[in-house]
């Protein structure tokens, strides 16, 4: 054990002393701190300046259907087209020429804008906006029914639903499947990206150490299993304190730009993580209310469940990926075995998708228990308050598969550590794992 500690030490300095690993631990929080509070910025920016468009009326019905702002400027005229093109190559006049061709009640594709600079969604939104709203105004007063328009607005409803969970003991406690939705996904993602970035270095580590011919000086002292497992739980503890400094760097740094820019920014930013919710018609209540969702969410559960499943999913997967770097010579020749390894990864990725939507299903509960699938999928339903028995089964399953996957490794770890120039198959490594 004392050798294992060694190899666990090595590792970990190694790795934490890298320029990379320093640039990539406090870059990353500064773009998760972008990513929230960017888009909120973003949000607040509007193209204020003058938009000239010329209209040209071919029925002549919409004259008082386009109102000019501060932004846009609509001026009708009765030149055709090749005029004002000619006029706009000599000095340009208009920022876009629309022609209404038809009646567009009869033909909604009777509209045609036409620019020589292109242009942003706004412009084109705004002016079917406008359309739209006339032609709606002018069918209702083609029905003669007094007051028709106040009517129809009066009947208008803004339904808002409140989530509201009861538990085992009758407790009720507010609860949003948005925001379950939204960290669920999240969390998913993390463990996919952490698994799979993490264990490819445990590869990547042992190949260069088998290339460089130090693996024959370490063998001489420490026992193959010692040395991948030294190195599979060095590499782990790189990515805990990786993921630590993220938490904290990325908690400090909100808390700095809040101090300050104040309340507006993070309103702001709120408001945008609202808006990729689906409630785009949030109001300020409604976001503190999102808020005070997020902050009352049991985020200490979720934080330690998540790095059981990510130690689980990652020491899994690490053992296959540290098998497969000590049988071969070249991160080349690895491709053809790390391939069928990532496929229940990335299976996982569409299995969280579905459980996301269907967290209670059959096929959720399963993809949440089998040990290939479980830490990414287990991490979507875990906002949806997955029963603790489930928990603990899947828990259980994920650390009694990494036993039994470590064991296999360790038997083509030990034979493959020092062999070299020999291209090996699949029929290869399943006699390593026969005869071993």
């Amino acid at each position: 054990m004392n050798k294992i500690g060694i190899i666990i030490q090595r590792e970990y300095s190694t790795r934490v002393m890298k320029k990379s690993f320093i640039v990539m631990t406090f870059l990353t929080p500064i773009f998760f701190i972008l990513l929230i509070l960017l888009p909120g910025w973003l949000a607040t920016l509007e193209d204020d300046s003058q938009k000239h468009i010329v209209v040209i009326d071919r029925t002549g019905l919409y004259q008082n259907a386009l109102k000019n702002n501060e932004i846009y400027n609509f001026e009708f005229t009765r030149k055709s087209i090749d005029e004002l093109r000619n006029a706009a190559k000599e000095k340009s006049e208009f920022t876009a020429l629309l022609l209404i061709s038809e009646n567009l009640a009869e033909n909604p594709k009777a509209a045609t804008l036409y620019y020589e600079k292109q242009i942003g969604m706004e412009l084109s939104t705004y002016i079917a906006g406008q359309l739209n709203k006339y032609i709606e105004e002018q069918n209702l007063g083609a029905l003669n029914i007094p007051n028709i328009k106040q009517l129809i607005d009066s009947s208008k409803s803004d339904v808002s639903i409140t989530g509201i969970k009861w538990s085992a003991e009758g407790e009720e406690k507010a609860a949003s499947a948005e925001l379950a939705f939204a960290i669920g996904m999240v969390l998913a993602m993390m463990i996919y990206m952490f698994i799979v970035m993490y264990g490819t270095q445990v590869m990547t580590g042992v190949v260069q150490e088998k290339t460089n011919r130090i693996v024959e000086v370490i063998i001489s002292s420490v026992r193959p299993f010692d040395l991948m497992m030294g190195k599979i739980i060095g590499i782990a503890l790189v990515g805990l304190t990786q993921f630590a400094m993220w938490l904290l760097l990325t908690g400090f740094g909100l808390t700095l730009v809040q101090g300050l820019f104040g309340a507006a920014t993070t309103n702001n930013a709120v408001s945008d993580i609202a808006l990729m919710q689906g409630m785009e018609n949030m109001n300020m209540a409604d976001a503190e209310h999102f808020m005070e969702l997020f902050l009352s969410f049991n985020w200490f559960q979720t934080i330690v469940l998540f790095i059981i499943f990510f130690l689980g999913g990652y020491l899994l997967y690490a053992s296959f990926f540290a098998a497969i770097g000590s049988a071969v010579d070249n991160e080349t020749d690895a491709n053809q075995f790390t391939f069928p390894i990532m496929l229940p990864i990335i299976l996982a990725i569409f299995a969280a998708i579905y459980a996301v939507r269907n967290p209670e299903s059959t096929a959720s509960f399963w993809f949440s228990i089998i040990p290939f699938t479980s830490p990414v999928v287990m991490m979507v339903r875990l906002p949806f308050d997955v029963p603790t028995w489930q928990i603990i089964m899947s828990i259980g399953i994920l650390i009694a598969s990494f036993i039994g996957s470590t064991w296999l490794a360790a038997k083509i770890y030990r034979t493959g550590i020092l062999m070299y120039g020999k291209k090996i198959t699949w029929k290869e490594l399943w006699k390593w794992l026969k005869n071993s």
